[in-house]
């Protein structure tokens, strides 16, 4: 796509769901080609810069070359507001209905020097917010091989199945491959997807300033979207 034409996103969208806010949460997917590939961001809403690189990759290609589908932002309260949580403050990541899904309180920290101890809600029950029914709602309807969870900054690939997707993604970004996040994560988009046997690869960007994490991070979405990564 050349560079006077990336100032919009020029591919088809669909409303999925709406939030707890009633914003509208949107799917951009190809046309005439069924999706292998979901890559969702922003599911934190604290983690904007997934969201903008994501959209760079996504204004990138011409309309006839996307091959996979994108959620810029499931947590659109969230993002407006600049917290981790949706509007009434429930982590959307430990909302999922599994079977380690727990009532107890999530605590994360937001500087790098800090205790982890700020909270945000799981939610009063599994799926008890708009925008993790809405997700599951999409999952069910494009039945994607594989799901790309984009987070931060944790900066690793974070992939309990070892598979060829996390392994190509791990090669291309220099990011290191490893099996999980080194904490619990209970009631997790990926303990969800593991339980339903869909393959989810957590994609988690470095601390760095947007630029440099385009710069990294966009031509490796831009050739996911393209179909260009293997899944198996």
């Amino acid at each position: 796509m050349e560079p006077s034409q990336r100032g919009i996103i020029r591919h088809p969208s669909a409303v999925y769901g709406k939030s707890h806010e009633g914003t509208s949460l949107t799917v951009w997917r190809p046309e005439g080609h069924h999706p292998e590939i979901l890559v969702v961001a922003s599911i934190h809403g604290d983690e904007s810069e997934t969201t903008v690189v994501l959209s760079d990759a996504l204004r990138s290609l011409p309309r006839d070359v996307l091959k996979n589908a994108a959620v810029l932002c499931a947590n659109p309260d969230g993002l407006a507001r600049g917290t981790r949580g949706n509007a009434v403050g429930v982590d959307l990541n430990r909302n999922f209905p599994t079977s380690n899904w727990s009532p107890e309180p999530v605590y994360y920290k937001d500087r790098q020097d800090e205790p982890q101890d700020i909270a945000l809600s799981p939610g009063t029950h599994p799926a008890s917010e708009p925008e993790t029914v809405a997700l599951l709602s999409l999952l069910d309807e494009l039945k994607p091989r594989a799901v790309i969870s984009l987070h931060a900054a944790l900066a690793c690939i974070d992939d309990a199945n070892d598979s060829i997707l996390g392994r190509q993604l791990s090669a291309r970004t220099g990011l290191p491959l490893q099996p999980d996040v080194g904490y619990p994560t209970p009631g997790s988009f990926g303990s969800w997807a593991s339980e339903h046997n869909l393959n989810l690869v957590t994609y988690e960007f470095e601390a760095a300033s947007p630029y440099d994490l385009k710069d990294r991070h966009a031509p490796v979405l831009i050739d996911v979207l393209a179909g260009k990564i293997e899944i198996e």
